[in-house]
Order: C-alpha cells, then structure tokens, then sequence
C-alpha cells in the first residue's frame, strides 16, 4: 500500500474541492441559462470546455454573470481554511485572487450585484455575517442568585418551622398564617428582584448588540455604500482605511501602504503588511494601522476564525462601576450595624421570654415555666429568630446597588435617544464629575460639511469664472483625483455625481469635478500610481508618486496637506496662466500672509504642490511648485455657543483641540464662545502642539489651566495635555475620532469617540460613542452623569432614613416589652417598598437645569454630603419619636387594642416613606413638587405603593398581621406621614457649611 505525506493529501484534496466547486458552478450556470432559453431569442454564444450552447443572451448586469450557486456543492470551510491558515497554495488551486472572485460572481471594480435575490442567495449559501454567542442567563439563574442570600435562606428556614409548630398546634385552616406569610413576602421579594435584575441584564445586551453593529463601506454594482456589518456577504468588495475594523475574511484586492494589527487574533503586537503578492490574507477582527485597500470577502460569520472565537466569548456590559463599589463598602458597613442590632433584639427577646416578662393580646403571660407546651415555646422563639433575622433584611440596603443598576440602565437608554452610546457603564457616573472636556474641532464644534469657498493660485484669488491655464488644471485635476481616499461614481450621464469619503476629501473632490471639469475615471486611466503615502497627523499631508502610461517617461511627485507645511517644501508657484515662478523670501511671505488671511476667516487651508523628475525614487520632498491653495470652510454647530455656555456655567473648562493652523483655531474658539473676542487673552490661552511638548514638566503643569486652545496638535500632544491635567487633580474627559487618538481615549477618566467620523479602532478605546459627533450631545452626557450621581444621593438618603428608623423603633421596643410592633411579613413589605420600588422612582429621574448650575463633584468627595446628613437625621427622628411614642402610648390615646397600635404602627411608618420619598426628590431645593408630572412612572409607583398598602391593611389581615383601621385612624397614620413635608421643608432652611 503506497502512503502521501500529509501536504500532498493536503493539495489533491484541495484540487478535488476547486474542480467540484467549478464544475458547479458551471452545471447552475448551465441550468439557468437552459431556462432562459424558452423566454428570449438567442443573440450571444455562450462556450467553455464542456459546453457550446445557443443562448438568447448572457445574463449579465455591467460584467456580470449570473449564477445560481447550490450550498450542498459548495464548501466554505475551503475558504475559511485558506484565510485562517494563510495558504498560498489554496489560493493558487483557485487560479489566483482574480479567477477565486469570477467563482464567486464578483467584479472586482464594481463589486457584487446590488440586488436582493443575489445577496440573499450568497447568506443562504455562505452564511450571515453574525457570530453566536453563548446564551445569556435566564430568568431562573437570577431567582437562584436570590436564594443563595444568606439572610433568606435563614428567614425561609424561620417560616418553614413557624409553618411546621403552628399547623401541629393550631391545624392546617389556622396554623399556616405566620410561616406562610413569611414564605410568600420573601417568594415576593425575590421575584421583584429577579425580575428587575433580568430586565437590566436585558437592557444591557440590546445595548451591547448596537456596539458591534459598525458600518462598513461596499462597493455592489459600481455604487460605494455605507451598509451595517451584519449585512456583508462573501464576494463583497470591502473598503478599508486606517482605523477600520476588517468586516469578515478575505483577500486583498488593490490598495496601498496597507498594514494590518493582528494582535487581537494572533497575540503578536508587530503590524503586518498586507499587499497582493506575499501576503493578500486578511483575518476578521483585525484593525487596520496604516494604509487604504480593497478586499473581497471570502468568509463571514462562524466561518472565520474571528467568529468562532467570538462564539465562546461573552461581552458583560454589567461590571462593577466605581460607585457601585463605593456603595458596597456603604452596605458592608450598615448590615454590620444591623447585625449587631438584631443580634441584641434577639438576645433581648430570648430573655425577655423566657423570664416571663412578655404578655399576649389578653395581658396573659407567653412563658410560664413547667406550663407552657413544648409547641408554643418553638413557635415563640421561632417568631423571635424570624423577626431579628427580619431585621437583618431591613437594614441591609441592599436596595443601592440595585438603585445604581436601575439609574445606570435607565440613563443608557436615554442617552442613546439623546445621541450617546455607553460602551461601558462606569462613564455615566464618572461624566458627572468632569471638570475639563478636551473637544476635537472638525465636526464636534463644527458642522463637518465642508465647501470649497476660495481658491487662491499663486498671489491672486480665483474667482468662479476666473481664468486657469489647461496645463494647470490637469495638473491639479491629478493631484485631487488620485492623491485621494474618497471616490466618485456617476450613476448616469445626466445625473449628478455621488461622491464618498471624508468630509474634507468630498468638498475637495465636489469643486475638482464642478469647477475643473475632473473625469475621476478618465484621470485614472491614464496614470499609473506606483507610490502613495497615506495622510500622516504628525505631517499633516498625504502624497503620490505616479507616471503617465502613454507618452512620457517623467515621474512626477503630488502632495496634498496643510498649507504652511506644503508651503515650507516648495521653492516655486504656478500663477493663473500656468507659468512657473520662482518664491523668493518676499513672495513667500506674501503667500503667508494670505494663508493667514484665510485662517482667521475660520477657513481651513489645504495646498497643492507637485513635482516632475527622470528618476524613479521616493516622494521628493524639497522644491516642488505650488499649485493653488483652497479655502474650506466647515460652519460651527447650530447650538454649540450655547453648549459651551452651560458647560462654563456648570464649572467644566472647555479646552480645544485641533490639528489646524493657530489662526483658524482661534477664529473658530471665538465662534464657539470658547475664547471671548472682547477678553483680554493672556499669553498661553493659545498655543501650538510644538511649543506645549517642548515646555518642560514643570512649565506644562503651571501653564496648563490657562491654556484654552491648542492649535497644529497631534494625537500625541492631546495624550501629554491629559496626563498634565489628570496629575493637577482634574476629572478628563476627552473627544477623539481617529486611530492616534486612542491612547488619549485611555487615557482619560471618560473617553468620548464620534460615530460619524470615528475609526473602529477610537471607538473600542471609548467609554461613549457619540452618534452625531455633536458637542451639544457631549454636554448631554454631562447632564446626564450629574443626574447619575444625584439620584443615587437621593436614593442613599431615602434608605438611610428608613434603616435608621426601623432599626432603632424595633431595638427600643424589644428592649423596653420584649416585643417588636413590625412583623416579619411587615418588615418584608418595607423592604420591598425601599429597595424595590423606591429605586425605581427615585432612579428615573430626569436631568433638570438645575445639575448645569452645580459645581461638578470632585474625585474625593464624600458620597453622603453634610446637606444629606442633615436631611436624613431629622427624618429618622421625626419618624422614630413619634413612633415609640404610639408604641408606648398609642393604645391609651386611641382606645384600642394591641393589634390596631401595631397597625396604626405599621401603617404610619409606611406613609412616612411615601412621603419622604417625595422629599427626597430634591435634596436642597424647597419646592420639592417641582417638574413632578414629567416622571409619569414616579407617580405611578407612588399611587401603587399606597394602593398596596391599603389592601395589605384592609383586606390581608391575617397575611399581615394587622387589623382594619378606621377612617379617623386612617386620618391619623396620612396626617403623621404628612408632617414630613414641613419638617423637611423647615430643615432645608438650616444652612450647611459644604465639604469644601
């Protein structure tokens, strides 16, 4: 028996799987053009080696064939194995990238056809672009997660016995009350908490789905078009440039400079070069770091190795934020407190007991010893052990971190009406303690909807009708059209141009087809690109070096760039009738001056200089011959003074930053009202990248407060200024949209990306994606992270005041008569109202005007203030005096038995919390009714609380273990939970010295 190595089984079976895949496609593509054959006269031959057929036409849209692709004959695991692996070999059996894309039905300039039968054909045959990922928890992983408490499980075991002694003594119609009413409180309790952690935990995955769904741009039938990445389908041609995230497997097509950061897939951290030759594969999930290209689609979803990998993960959006950590250390400590609380009730209540000091509803003895049965001593002492571990639930608030989940997925999903998109949860609270917000210019501040509005050439202003020579308007026809990312396609002869790409690349491209005439394609055709350096922000320029393909051997060099730095390379300028002439000091200064001159009209200012020689060689970067410089101006925002205003007012500096000359930097931060026109500036308000990274550490540090706008910046100068302003003790929030700002994204305590311009790359390194690239969407996310941090404030002030005041009511009376006025079933029902129901109202606050008045919240400072303090405590007391005092007092003031006073117990401290949930609406201010009717779901909850309330009084006496009050009983509980309003309002007019 003769045996093959590995690699040759490896190659015939390669070979087998090329010939069948071919075979098929030829056999469908037979089939259909048979079918055709019945509906249309033959005008075309159609001939391969096995088949020589009369047919009535080709199917073809441009140069297209249509083919009907069968999924059992098929196998894309050949594809995904040939990318994965990186085999050349497989792609060489293919016939090469080229043959590989007619099997796949792909043009390589004009892409797939744009029509939904093709493309549904390719997802069924090839799969969707979407990865499965491991099933989220359940409904019934959250109930499990609930009984795993500790303090349930000990209270469950209280009911069980309770259950258990009292149907032994009293039988199953009477016996089942006191033990089944605590099972169904706690049963109650978990199922509200459950539930409402699911709903979070629901929340948070829509959330986390809208993150990965990132556009990509696909060229299908000619058009370049924006589609989501879950729509990709194999045969697309992608388009790639820097900061992308590569959509699905593939093969590169054409394209330039392109590298490629596979450390997310392969771990290894060197960038690798992607070309057409040595290496055209390019995985899924990888970013690209330098360059432009296109690719065709090989594989897409689980068929890559991105997607199986991204099977067995699992984003968690819930991850424990810093306030939520704060806040469990807050809890740690009260449940210590209350531990130590119910543990004397309990030690207080045994021996009260067991002396005989604790009477019935009659006034007879509980405990008589050598009477009393065996039987009623458990069922007593079981009651003592529910009620202390009772206790324990009360006053463990374990209703704030619940509070923070509930404001935290209620402000998310707000924020994402209002433009922003949290990418991790911690930044909404963190945004409400920014003091400095670090903004981009272009399309933050301003409208990134650039136009070319003037043109100069030479030392004169082009109008639109003005004279240029034809050899210099070729010449800038190929500086615009090739020295390009951006691309124009012209559906039809009499319709206009649809141009793609950057904003500045569009306005470039729109005035080079409307003014000079450019045929982009014409241009193309008779040039041959041999080199390109893609756009650098460190030299603020992008160049070509291309060669005409008839008639000439010259080489000539084109750059493209700011103007002062295109400007310091050139030697000589064109004028408008194409004569080159030679830039001495003084013309140079001229040509400055205008460059100055268009800067402080807020235009940004591109140049274009070229540069012809005999020697092939790298991009010449010395004595080229300026073309013309162009004006473009992108308007400010609609809206953005006023942004900047509320910012001032809230106590957060605006600081600019932007890669534009200090001229147009300026022009634009007096528009924006982030420099004041009438002011008179200081020296470092404005400065330039150079001069703040060649200050010395101490000299940035001191001046880094005054500065106000950094002009000619790099992403790296924008890192520099974020760690001075973090080590002066400031809260940083940073604006970024390209692959070099991701460092200062990281490095920020809150890092906002755009989701227009945004690179995948600048999006990844964000907490919040801002989705119009809008400052006033910024400012936004500021109100809403103040409204945060107050919420929780209000809801801490909320509970405290409920823990303290049952916890001292059931301490004093247990100590005092051996008894506690709230039952276990009551306490319960507190317990849910707080935890539960009382985040759910206070949570959904909305962000009030207020907030933006407010100075923001340092990093140390205290979570409850002095002003909560203040509140809290006289609350507490309020509520604790007059409660002991119906304790103690309450059946000789009313006349009634020991089971109504404890109603009437009961009952008025429940309203108390009712009402003091409305006053903890507003911490400071007096009016605590104002903008209540906006929060239509605070009123609801309200009105449930006492609609429940009512039943559990009046109609569950023996589930609650109360008694039906009167009308004048029910006057008294609503009047003694009233008087918290003029209580709180009193206190608000004590003033309180800040933490400050």
């Amino acid at each position: 028996m003769v045996t093959y190595p590995m690699t040759c089984k490896k190659r015939w079976r390669m070979a087998f799987n090329a010939l069948s895949f071919a075979k098929t496609l030829l056999r469908f593509s037979k089939k259909t053009l048979l079918e055709e054959l019945k509906h249309v006269d033959a005008r075309n031959t159609f001939s391969s080696s096995n088949i020589n057929i009369k047919t009535p036409r080709l199917l073809r849209s441009f140069s297209y064939l249509a083919v009907d692709v069968d999924p059992d004959h098929v196998d894309p695991k050949l594809l995904s194995d040939m990318v994965r692996d990186k085999d050349t070999d497989s792609l060489t059996q293919f016939g090469g990238i080229k043959e590989l894309a007619t099997l796949l039905g792909t043009d390589v300039k004009r892409g797939i056809r744009d029509t939904h039968v093709d493309i549904d054909t390719r997802k069924r045959v090839f799969g969707v672009n979407e990865f499965q990922k491991p099933q989220s928890k359940g409904f019934l992983s959250f109930v499990l997660e609930s009984f795993k408490d500790t303090t349930i499980i000990v209270l469950l075991v209280c009911a069980v016995l309770s259950l258990g002694f009292g149907i032994k003594q009293h039988g199953w119609k009477e016996g089942w009350y006191d033990g089944g009413s605590i099972i169904v409180a706690v049963i109650l309790v978990i199922v509200v908490s459950s539930v409402s952690n699911f709903n979070q935990s629901r929340q948070f995955k829509k959330l986390s789905a809208k993150s990965s769904d990132i556009g990509v741009e696909v060229v299908r039938g000619g058009r370049r078009q924006s589609v989501s990445i879950f729509e990709v389908v194999v045969g697309d041609i992608a388009c790639l440039k820097i900061g992308d995230q590569v959509p699905a497997d593939g093969l590169f097509l054409e394209g330039h400079s392109l590298k490629v950061d596979e450390s997310s897939m392969t771990g290894e951290s060197d960038h690798v070069h992607v070309n057409g030759d040595t290496n055209p594969f390019l995985l899924s999930g990888t970013k690209v770091s330098d360059g432009f290209a296109h690719m065709m689609v090989t594989s897409v979803g689980m068929n890559t190795a991105y997607g199986a990998m991204m099977g067995s993960l699992t984003r968690e959006l819930d991850e424990e934020t810093p306030l939520q950590a704060r806040l469990n250390k807050l809890t740690s400590a009260i449940g210590k407190v209350g531990l130590l609380v119910a543990a004397l009730v309990l030690f207080v209540s045994m021996i009260q007991y067991f002396t005989g000091n604790t009477r019935d509803d009659m006034g007879n003895r509980e405990f008589v010893g050598g009477r009393t049965k065996f039987d009623d001593v458990m069922n007593a002492v079981v009651g003592i052990v529910a009620a202390a571990v009772t206790i324990v639930v009360v006053a463990i608030p374990e209703g704030l971190p619940l509070a923070v989940t509930l404001t935290l997925a209620y402000s998310m999903k707000k924020m994402m009406r209002d433009n922003a998109m949290v990418r991790r949860i911690s930044a909404c609270e963190t945004m409400g303690s920014a003091t400095i917000i670090c903004t981009d210019k272009t399309g933050t501040l301003t409208m990134n909807e650039m136009k070319v509005t003037e043109v100069w050439v030479g030392k004169k202003k082009i109008d639109e009708d003005g004279y240029l020579a034809p050899s210099l308007v070729q010449l800038l026809r190929e500086g615009i059209g090739l020295n390009t990312t951006g691309s124009v396609y012209q559906p039809q002869e009499t319709s206009q141009p649809e141009i793609s790409g950057s904003p500045t690349e569009k306005a470039l491209l729109s005035w080079a087809v409307v003014d000079l005439g450019m045929e982009i394609d014409e241009v193309k055709q008779h040039c041959e690109i041999i080199h390109v350096e893609t756009f650098n922000s460190e030299k603020k320029r992008s160049g070509i070096l291309m060669k005409e393909k008839r008639g000439s051997n010259r080489f000539h060099t084109h750059w493209k760039g700011a103007a002062e730095m295109i400007l310091a390379m050139c030697s000589n300028y064109y004028d408008h009738a194409g004569e080159i002439r030679i830039m001495d000091d003084e013309e140079r200064v001229q040509i400055e001056n205008i460059v100055k001159g268009m800067a402080t009209k807020s235009l940004r200012c591109i140049a274009f200089a070229q540069k012809s020689s005999n020697v092939y060689g790298k991009l010449e970067e010395s004595e080229l011959t300026l073309l013309g410089i162009l004006g473009l101006k992108d308007p400010c925002r609609p809206g953005v003074e006023e942004a900047v205003e509320s910012c001032k007012n809230a106590g957060v500096k605006i600081k600019m930053i932007t890669g534009d000359n200090v001229h147009t930097a300026r022009a634009i931060a007096s528009e924006c009202g982030i420099l004041d026109p009438d002011e008179e500036l200081e020296e470092e308000a404005v400065v330039e990248g150079f001069q703040f990274r060649n200050f010395s550490q101490e000299e940035r540090m001191e001046k880094i407060d005054r500065i106000r706008v950094m002009a000619r910046s790099s992403p790296l100068d924008k890192l520099l200024m974020v760690q001075c302003l973090k080590q002066k003790g400031h809260v940083v929030a940073v604006t970024g949209d390209g692959t070099n700002d991701a460092p200062a994204l990281k490095e920020a305590d809150i890092g906002l990306s755009m989701g227009i311009q945004g690179t995948e790359v600048a999006k990844e390194s964000s907490d919040i994606v801002i989705l119009d690239d809008n400052f006033s969407s910024v400012v936004t996310v500021l109100r809403w992270g103040r409204c945060v941090y107050t919420n929780i404030q209000k809801f801490i002030q909320f509970q405290l005041t409920v823990n303290v005041s049952a916890l001292v009511i059931n301490f004093v009376a247990a100590v005092s008569s051996g008894k506690v006025p709230l039952t276990a079933v009551q306490l319960l029902w507190v317990n849910l109202i707080m935890d539960t129901l009382g985040a759910l109202a206070l949570a959904t606050e909305q962000p009030s005007n207020d907030l933006m008045k407010m100075p923001p919240v340092g990093r140390v400072e205290p979570l409850i203030t002095r002003v909560m303090w203040r509140n809290l405590i006289s609350q507490a007391l309020y509520q604790v005096l007059v409660l002991l005092v119906l304790q103690f007092k309450g059946r000789s003031i009313f006349d009634v038995s020991e089971k109504v006073k404890n109603t009437l117990i009961f009952n008025a401290f429940v309203l108390c919390q009712v009402f003091n949930e409305l006053n903890a609406r507003k911490l400071e201010k007096k009016n605590i009714f104002e903008g209540l009717f906006k929060n239509k779901l605070f009123i609801a909850i309200v009105g449930v609380t006492v609609a429940l309330q009512l039943v559990m009084v009046e109609f569950l006496k023996k589930f609650a273990n109360t008694e039906r009050l009167s009308w004048e009983q029910w006057g008294v509980c609503v009047g003694i939970a009233a008087l918290t309003w003029p209580i709180g309002l009193l206190v608000k007019c004590i003033p309180v010295v800040t933490n400050e």
